[in-house]
């Protein structure tokens, strides 16, 4: 749980925040975002209205397309500027893309003017112009008003002169004299001024908070707008999901096919040359062909418990007779650190999730057994609402990585493959605990 923050940090917060380079950032952005979005507005509105109007010829075609590639430029812009002064990352949205019968100019014309993301460009550039003004406008009375106000002696003892002239307030904030041209009021007491410089560092302080909660808009817009779609951002997903499972499958053909290479096979051919031994010297030396005949039967036995093994290692034969209970089980006997099991499943998944899972439980007590230096874990497995649950922890010493290349790195990217997730939680010293979740699917 997140620690709550005391009134002295609460405090240090508000009066560090205008000057955080955050805080300077959003401004920038906020201020710089007037110029830009009156300039992609000009161009939006000029594209649109010439393109419509040369419609009539076959120019008008060529115009717009023209100029909603333009759009996307000027959107490559704003993401641009988002990503520096906001920090906010916005994928590149899906190209243009012409069917693949077609080539040419007019193929490419067509697929812009068919694209969804070129017209979501153009109407950020329609849109962006009104927010950009309310957000300019307000920033800046703030801004300008709250360092006027908090300068404010600074002010009044640079224009106050030998006959005690004195800023004053008329018609909003102006500078004045005491013959108070215009019956303005003077504020000269020392409470007055107090007053307003206490007014003027609220306002300082409120600007940052006020910029952050506009730029929050200006987030949505890019993000919404100028971003992928969510079928074009889950499309990639699925791309990524089916390289990954097909590369998962080509390791496990790969290791398969050494398997039975460096093992099974190799012990096959060695006992084919055993028994063609031991049949040549069958007739000549009986004793020596039944010692080897033996030797072939053991042999044998080794081959056996290879393949079954391998066949495990496919699919073990008790994760489909019995299930993930008995199955995990099974795992954890063989593991070299005492491992508790606890499943609370009253059906069972489909054949491709227990496989996952299995094969998850398999990998994270192998790693268990390898280097964690535990003295005992615990595998928990249940359901919640539509995910199955699964937790592996240790109490070993910890600082277990899941970065690129690691074999927690593979795994993760294994469950993203079925919508999975995996989280690791594993300081130095320990204990480490492997959370994953699968999606739930019925049998």
């Amino acid at each position: 749980m997140r620690p709550t923050m005391g009134a002295p940090g609460v405090v240090r917060t508000v009066l560090r925040a205008p000057f955080e380079r955050r805080a300077l950032r959003e401004l920038l952005y906020v201020l710089s975002g007037l110029p830009l979005a009156v300039a992609t507005f000009a161009y939006a509105v000029t594209m649109l209205f010439v393109g419509a109007g040369l419609l009539i010829t076959f120019l008008g075609v060529p115009v717009l397309a023209a100029g909603l590639a333009g759009a996307r430029g000027l959107g490559r812009l704003e993401r641009a500027r988002a990503r520096g002064l906001l920090g906010l990352d916005v994928a590149e949205p899906e190209p243009v893309r012409a069917l693949q019968r077609s080539r040419g100019p007019m193929a490419w014309m067509g697929a812009t003017l068919r694209s969804g993301v070129s017209w979501r460009h153009v109407l950020y550039a329609l849109l962006h112009l009104p927010w950009a003004m309310l957000s300019f406008t307000a920033t800046a009375l703030v801004v300008f008003h709250g360092w006027l106000l908090l300068l404010f002696p600074a002010w009044q003892w640079l224009f106050h002169n030998r006959d005690r002239d004195a800023l004053q307030f008329h018609d909003g904030l102006q500078i004045g004299a005491r013959s108070g041209q215009g019956g303005g009021e003077v504020l000269d007491t020392p409470p007055e001024v107090l007053v307003v410089t206490v007014v003027g560092l609220l306002l300082v302080l409120l600007t940052p908070w006020l910029v952050r909660g506009l730029s929050r808009v200006d987030r949505l817009l890019v993000v919404g707008l100028l971003g992928p779609s969510r079928l074009a951002t889950r499309v990639w997903e699925l791309e990524s999901d089916r390289g990954a499972v097909v590369d998962t499958a080509a390791a496990d053909l790969r290791r398969i096919e050494r398997d039975l290479h460096d093992g099974a096979q190799a012990r096959l051919v060695a006992l084919a040359m055993d028994l063609g031994l031991a049949k040549e010297k069958l007739l000549e030396d009986p004793e020596a062909a039944a010692k080897m005949v033996d030797e072939a039967h053991g042999e044998v036995k080794l081959a056996l418990q290879e393949l079954r093994d391998l066949a495990r290692g496919i699919h073990p034969a008790i994760l489909t007779d019995r299930g993930l209970g008995p199955a995990l089980s099974a795992l954890a006997a063989r593991c070299t650190v005492p491992v508790t099991v606890t499943t609370d499943l009253t059906e069972r998944p489909v054949a491709a999730i227990e496989g996952i899972t299995y094969f998850t439980v398999s990998e994270l007590l192998q790693n268990v057994s390898k280097h964690s230096g535990a003295t005992r874990a615990g595998v928990e497995l249940w359901r919640g609402k539509d995910r199955l649950m699964l937790q592996v922890s240790d109490d070993g010493k910890g600082g277990a990585s899941a970065e690129a290349g690691s074999g927690l790195a593979g795994l993760a990217e294994r469950l993203d493959a079925v919508d999975g997730l995996l989280v690791l939680d594993s300081p130095r010293g320990g204990p480490t605990t492997v959370t994953a979740e699968l999606p739930w699917r019925d049998q």
